[in-house]
């Protein structure tokens, strides 16, 4: 058994880049993230509604499975201790079953504030083929050494 990542300001630098994160999308992972956030719309679940009355080619991911996805590609890279502050994110295209999405970020800056909180900016493009589908800025809180925890910080220590 590995030892799993568990990133700190020490280990990042601008323009780190990220690994890649993979995935084929089946209509199972569009329609799981529908219902996992609740949104009944026809478009996310319904073939011939999302063809017909949309005019999309199919049924395609929704606002919060793509968040889900940009928040899971982040926190892979930083271990449990990364907490994302906030995400900052603009879809250009839908992303469709039979896409092979393809996560790729880069770190764009790295500071630590007057409380000693490291943040680490990254910026994140998610491509399905040859198409950009949606850009994603990142703003993530990393431990600044091993005794620190972000996700302990509270009121005037968390200041995103």
């Amino acid at each position: 058994m590995s030892t799993p990542v568990r990133l700190t300001a020490g280990d990042v630098q601008k323009g780190d880049r990220l690994p890649e994160l993979a995935h084929d999308v089946t209509a199972t992972t569009v329609v799981l993230g529908a219902l996992a956030t609740r949104d009944w719309r026809p478009m996310h679940h319904d073939h011939d509604f999302a063809v017909n009355r949309n005019g999309t080619r199919d049924i395609f991911l929704n606002t919060p499975n793509q968040a889900h996805w940009f928040e899971r590609y982040v926190t892979d890279w930083t271990g449990p201790h990364g907490r994302v502050a906030r995400m900052i994110f603009n879809m250009q295209d839908s992303v469709y079953p039979g896409d092979h999405m393809i996560y790729r970020g880069t770190v764009s800056n790295v500071e630590t504030d007057d409380r000693g909180c490291c943040w680490v900016d990254v910026e994140v493009e998610l491509t399905a083929g040859d198409r950009l589908c949606t850009t994603c800025s990142v703003r993530v809180a990393l431990p600044s050494d091993a005794s620190d925890n972000p996700w302990k910080r509270r009121g005037e220590d968390w200041k995103p």
